[in-house]
């Protein structure tokens, strides 16, 4: 008899995949590769008709089951107040019910329950978020979610001791598994696509890069204001331009008003969201990546540079310096000076780049979605 396991999907119903929807995605497309034993049911709840991207996930061994309902009243009234439906009744019982990031849940008493946990930024620095993101944040309870589960997955060592420090989470309740890498090493250039892109979007021979959204966690003030300080400082970095690629986040006024007060603004280029395709040309056609994040659980964006063969400049805080140990250069992301010094190192200094370049490839190449997908599967055995 085949082991029923639930997986909530709701994450995996966002208009555009990044952070943890793209970590569900690509972990439960590895998961489904490699498990043909247990059967799986995808919980979705969608008012509209974003469920249909579920729809290629469906197997013989995984079906969706899902409700319609507008999330407000799902959330608050259904799962918040009534605490109906318990979830894994309405998935027609399941073992084991897994969830890839914290939502509201409500189960029975003996279904196990795991639950994934990127980082909790939100209790470390409440500054970088809004109002209305807060609010959200304690509505959901996460330290009664994270009792009632069976094991937690913090996908970093970091993330792990902020659970048992902040939260007061036992640490035999916690398993770290990294995450996968979202490219192998060394992928196929279109290098013809790409420098048609190049011509499209009108972007320099070199540029520093940026991918992530565009909120305060991010950084991106003090960014900006280390390129200004590179481009006073360094004459011969004058052809450098700054590009800056992601979606418009939540407090980003003081963002794009530092970039308005640069005195090279014209050449500090904000791209918006940018499909995966066109994040691709972008690895490809870059000088140096730098992720100068104040708080990651994980981090994905350096590790994909590095796979295109990208210098790295990232944080020293965090989870960044466990991911991309000796394969980046960290500075401290309260320093504009530093992060200047770093990218004009890195832009002046070919050996050095190609020294972080070789390290990059083979971080990378530790991090993988089926290595992650059979830790996901020996622990639920454990389970």
């Amino acid at each position: 008899m085949k082991t029923k396991i639930g997986i909530d999907a709701r994450v995996l119903l966002d208009k555009h995949y990044s952070g943890v929807a793209e970590y569900a995605a690509n972990l439960l497309e590895a998961i489904l590769k490699i498990d043909t034993s247990s059967q799986y049911y995808l919980f979705y709840n969608s008012f509209d008709n974003s469920y249909l991207k579920l729809k290629k996930f469906e197997s013989s061994n995984c079906q969706l089951i899902g409700s319609r309902y507008p999330n407000k009243i799902y959330n608050y009234l259904f799962q918040k107040i009534l605490k109906r439906p318990k979830i894994d009744k309405f998935l027609g019982g399941v073992s084991l019910y897994y969830s890839p990031h914290f939502n509201f849940i409500n189960l029975k008493k003996d279904t196990k329950f795991i639950i994934t946990i990127h980082d909790i930024s939100f209790l470390r620095h409440p500054q970088f978020f809004s109002s209305r993101k807060n609010f959200w944040h304690q509505v959901l309870h996460l330290k009664k979610l994270l009792q009632r589960a069976d094991a937690i997955v913090a996908v970093s060592a970091n993330t792990k001791a902020d659970l048992i420090e902040v939260l007061k989470i036992k640490e035999e309740k916690i398993t770290v598994i990294y995450s996968g890498n979202n490219y192998e090493v060394l992928p196929i250039y279109n290098n013809k696509a790409s420098q048609s892109y190049r011509q499209k979007m009108n972007l320099p021979k070199r540029f520093v890069l940026f991918i992530g959204n565009i909120e305060p966690r991010k950084n991106l003030s003090n960014l900006i204001l280390a390129y200004n300080l590179m481009r006073q400082e360094e004459s011969v970095l004058a052809d450098v331009a700054l590009v800056i690629a992601g979606a418009p986040g939540w407090k980003h006024k003081a963002i794009y008003q530092t970039w308005k007060n640069s005195p090279y603004r014209n050449d500090i280029k904000f791209l918006g969201y940018v499909s995966k395709e066109e994040k691709e040309y972008l690895y490809q056609l870059a000088s140096v990546f730098v992720y100068p994040s104040f708080y990651e659980g994980f981090g994905f964006p350096p590790l994909e540079a590095m796979s295109f063969s990208l210098p790295v400049v990232a944080s020293n805080v965090s989870s960044l310096p466990e991911i991309l140990g000796s394969s980046a250069l960290l500075v401290d992301p309260f320093r504009p000076d530093e992060i200047k010094e770093a990218l004009s190192l890195v832009l002046k200094d070919n050996a050095l780049a190609a020294e972080l370049i070789k390290r990059g490839k083979k971080q990378a190449a530790i991090f993988s979605w089926e290595k992650t997908a059979k830790a996901y599967l020996k622990l639920w055995q454990n389970i």
